[in-house]
């Protein structure tokens, strides 16, 4: 394991439960692999979200700012939703 750097941390009693249950299950050998397992996931979800916005939410705006003229107003976007859902709840009848 690398450079490692002790930390104490307050925890609800659910939190220290959770934790203690991993540990007892055998999945983890201690309570600090629990919280580095932790840790990892949310680094991976921040890395997701990050890419996400990178690659999809920002060239989404960028089309969006190059053709307004595609846009269409919220209350018309839900209004044909509701439209096609009742198409089909009619069509399933």
């Amino acid at each position: 394991m690398p450079n490692v750097i002790k930390r104490t941390f307050s925890l609800t009693q659910e939190q220290a439960k959770f934790i203690d249950e991993k540990v007892a299950s055998g999945s983890y050998a201690s309570g600090s692999e629990v919280l580095r397992a932790s840790i990892r996931g949310m680094q991976d979800e921040d890395a997701m979200v990050e890419r996400w916005l990178l690659e999809e939410v920002l060239p989404t705006v960028d089309e969006m700012d190059a053709h307004p003229e595609r846009l269409v107003p919220a209350d018309e976007a839900f209004d044909r939703i509701e439209a096609k859902l009742r198409a089909r709840i009619k069509a399933a009848e």
